[in-house]
């Protein structure tokens, strides 16, 4: 395991071999000065002699010097092995992360990944400059002082030796309290950082509930197990302190006193004495700072267990040994198969699924919540793998495709909409990443997005926030439309991707497309009858079986689902329609004030401002979908 860590240090091997040969030399230097501060003492100064005070004044300043030269050498080079240790492990575990699969990453939460990646790698950077520099110097200055020690006398070094075992005693018993609970202090963290990550990510939601006060006591309490944790730990190392302090100045009373005896009857110099009480602080020091080494490796033991646990996730997905790398069209098939998240799920969340799509169709996917509509257009891209059966592609297993090959022909707009940080053409070239404005600009006209973003000051510079906190749902979900068709894919999935947006504009979108991009298959997730009744055939799933499979005309005269769904919808409908069309007459009214508005610009129907989410007042405090 700790093999495995370390061998994320690469470039940085000389520099962690050079750090403990530097801290040793400056360990042998600080051992001797007291050494040769006996001789100047005893046959300089005492004896009177000038050219020994020199000779070992001299001495001892040019050690001192080069204990000063190492020690620079020494922590420079700890500084830069540790760091670059650390660079490479974050580094190698967020590109690790990268190669997993949705299953694979379903294990982990994402505070607990989080914390891996700082708290845990933080912690391990710490450890691992100890190790290479103090706990090289804190073993090695002990030994060397207490040799030094037995040289100068053998008498005084009994009290060291004896001193020395019992402080270690105290100070082990009090480790071994201390590493259960450092242990689980991580736990702690996955946990504050997960009421952190929920509570930031969530806020509009939290103020719109009034909750800041349950998400403040949820917080606290993450925060006070922490707390209570650490007091734990801190209150066992607090003893350290005063069992050190009583140590120290019980062996200074000790050795004063034997030291002085001796030195009436001639078995002892008083420059011997004087370096006998720099070998007891330094051997005393050194085993203080053991025992801080011993907390940070204990501490640094949990992380590397957790670090390890996400490298020895293998990926579940990966690229076959000879892939195929392009897909010859847009068929989807989908042969005798079954799906389940875990093996030991009694019920399957597919369940023999047998589809044949032609290439170019659009196809409509409806059912219930919980009907396997997600997870059936997630095998298409690989982001799972079908438990039984086979899932092709162009007519080609798509356990044969090389993965970004398969997912830049197969192009899915997932249901949650994300957008990164940056600016919408940022965004818009995650599709593409050498597109032009132009091929930008196409994409957006497709998705109706390209008159709200032309009404910002910025157009397609206007920069967007972490998230997407800062445009609305229905443009959100523009942005990631236009941003998966810039891939110009074979087949284009659309997750419930038109959810936020109104009837209209979610006409338009779809009418686009059939004029568009003829020749690619489009699969269109959707809760409403509306959004998917014109499509050349609908799949209706019920609890991860298929229902139906046909027009809109077939499924009306012989499935009872979709039937039920359809009357149900229709019949709510009226009021809607109505709003729909009190929309369209506002609509009118303000783009006779706001020329730059244009049509469709229309998220929801109950959307912000006197326009009903017209660009200039669409802002996310008052964009009634994001409530």
């Amino acid at each position: 395991m700790i093999r495995a860590i370390f061998s994320h240090l690469r470039q940085y091997k000389a520099a962690t071999a050079l750090t403990p040969i530097f801290t040793a030399l400056e360990v042998v230097m600080e051992v001797l000065i007291p050494f040769i501060i006996a001789l100047l003492i005893d046959r300089g100064i005492n004896a009177g002699d000038m050219g020994n005070v020199l000779l070992y004044g001299g001495l001892m300043v040019g050690m001192a010097m080069l204990s000063l030269l190492f020690g620079i050498l020494a922590g420079r080079f700890a500084a830069y092995a540790s760091s670059g240790f650390a660079c490479n492990l974050r580094d190698d575990l967020y590109r690790h992360i990268q190669t997993l699969s949705f299953s694979n990453i379903d294990k982990f939460s994402t505070a607990g990944l989080i914390t891996r990646l700082t708290t845990d790698v933080t912690n391990l950077q710490n450890a691992f400059q100890m190790i290479i520099r103090i706990a090289v110097r804190a073993p090695f200055m002990m030994i060397s002082s207490l040799i030094m020690a037995f040289i100068v006398n053998v008498d005084l070094s009994l009290v060291f030796l004896t001193v020395l075992i019992g402080l270690g005693v105290v100070l082990g018993l009090a480790m071994m309290k201390v590493m259960p609970i450092f242990q689980k202090v991580f736990q702690k963290y996955d946990e504050l950082n997960a009421s952190t990550q929920e509570n930031i990510s969530g806020i509009r939601v939290v103020k719109a509930y009034v909750r800041e006060d349950h998400e403040t006591t949820l917080f606290e309490r993450a925060a006070t197990n922490l707390y209570k944790m650490f007091v734990r730990a801190e209150s066992w190392l607090a003893l350290a302190s005063p069992v050190m302090m009583t140590a120290i100045f019980g062996s200074i009373i000790a050795i004063s006193w034997l030291g002085a005896n001796l030195i009436v009857v001639g078995d002892l110099t008083t420059g011997e004495l004087t370096s006998m009480f720099s070998y007891l602080m330094s051997i005393l020091m050194s085993l203080m700072m053991l025992m801080i080494v011993f907390v940070m490796v204990t501490m640094s033991m949990a992380s590397v267990k957790r670090i390890n646990e996400v490298f020895d996730e293998k990926p579940d997905i990966v690229n076959p040994e000879s892939p195929v790398m392009a897909i010859p069209d847009g068929r989807i098939d989908f042969d005798n198969v079954s799906f389940r998240y875990h093996a030991t799920s009694e019920k399957p969340t597919l369940d023999r699924i047998d589809l044949h799509i032609g290439a170019g169709e659009t196809i409509g996917i409806i059912g219930g919540t919980g009907s396997g509509k997600s997870t059936l257009v997630s095998l298409i891209s690989r982001l799972y793998d079908a438990t039984e059966g086979t899932v092709r592609v162009g007519g080609i297993d798509v356990r044969g495709y090389d993965l970004e090959t398969l997912r830049d022909g197969v192009s899915v707009v997932l249901q949650k909409n994300v957008l990164f940080t940056g600016t919408i053409l940022d965004n818009l070239r995650w599709g593409k990443e050498d597109a032009t404005l132009d091929e930008c600009r196409e994409a957006c006209r497709l998705a109706c997005a390209d008159g709200f973003i032309e009404s910002f000051p910025d157009g397609y510079e206007t920069r967007i926030e972490q998230g997407g906190s800062n445009v609305s749902g229905g443009q959100r979900q523009r942005l990631c439309i236009a941003r998966a068709l810039l891939k110009n894919p074979k087949v284009l999935v659309l997750d419930d991707s038109t959810s936020a947006v109104d009837t209209a504009t979610d006409a338009s979108i779809r009418r686009a497309f059939a004029q568009r991009i003829p020749g690619t298959t489009k699969l269109i997730i959707s809760q409403r009858v509306a959004s998917v009744e014109d499509a050349d055939r609908i799949i209706v799933l019920d609890g991860g079986r298929v229902s139906g499979f046909g027009t809109h005309a077939e499924l009306m005269e012989g499935n009872e689902i979709y039937r039920d769904i359809y009357e149900t919808q229709t019949r709510a409908g009226g009021d809607f329609d109505g709003l729909e069309s009190a929309e369209a007459e506002v609509s009118r009214e303000v783009d006779a004030v706001y020329p730059a508005v244009g049509e469709g610009e229309f998220d929801e129907p109950w959307g912000g401002g006197p326009g009903f989410g017209g660009p200039a007042f669409d802002t996310p405090a008052m964009e009634g979908g994001e409530l």
